[in-house]
């Protein structure tokens, strides 16, 4: 994938901005992410970066946990990023940039913890990605990528051809190898279930039916973790 791909991200997420669907990511993601917010066993002067911040309501909650602390949110639409940084005015160790994965507009071995949530898979390239957050991590830091969009679900699969950019659909194996291959070691994965309630007829465009939404919530979303060496 090219710089075109890049523009491509930041011109589809800035119409999401702009249609106001950033403030609806935490009620979507929030089921799945807070299991992951506990195993991070986040500390009060720890620095996380949030790839991917969208209009920042997990940078937002991790503020909360790293008060003598740094969050700092990335994400590749500017107009993401001013969302973020008007509905985050009120916390002072907040702050919001925009910039792309492959290239992290930050010094090396700053964080000690990244999380990203659901940006995964959009990435232009992956592998480069993950050497980037391993090269602003310091030694010993965590990244943390939680998907919910990846070929073990079959469940998912259909999302490839309803989303404007491209995608990368891979196993979770797929996703262990480009870890270990960018510094990071004591890479494992895992399932994470969403438990939040299913309608009795689901009427939205990304599953066939309810049926479908209540097996790809079972299946869980995939969480892969690894350590800089």
């Amino acid at each position: 994938m090219t710089e075109s791909n890049t523009q491509d991200l930041r011109e589809e997420f800035n119409r999401w901005a702009e249609a106001g669907r950033g403030e609806g990511m935490e009620q979507d993601h929030l089921p799945i992410t807070l299991p992951v917010l506990e195993m991070m066993r986040l500390e009060p002067r720890d620095n996380v970066l949030d790839v991917g911040c969208g209009s920042g309501w997990l940078s937002r909650r991790i503020a909360e946990k790293v008060l003598e602390g740094r969050v700092v949110g990335m994400d590749v639409s500017d107009q993401m990023v001013r969302v973020a940084r008007r509905t985050s005015a009120e916390y002072d160790n907040v702050l919001y940039v925009t910039g792309e994965v492959g290239e992290i507009p930050w010094e090396a071995n700053f964080f000690t913890q990244a999380i990203s949530v659901e940006s995964g898979y959009y990435w232009p390239d992956p592998a480069a990605g993950l050497k980037e957050i391993s090269r602003v991590l310091r030694p010993g830091g965590k990244f943390w990528m939680l998907i919910n969009y990846y070929r073990d679900n079959p469940h998912c699969h259909q999302w490839g051809a309803l989303l404007a950019v491209k995608t990368h659909l891979l196993l979770a194996d797929e996703w262990v190898e480009r870890f270990s291959g960018s510094g990071f070691t004591e890479v494992a994965h895992e399932r994470v279930v969403d438990p939040s309630p299913s309608p009795e007829i689901y009427t939205g465009r990304w599953f066939r039916d309810a049926a479908q939404l209540r097996a790809f919530k079972a299946e869980g979303a995939l969480l892969v973790h690894g350590e800089k060496s």
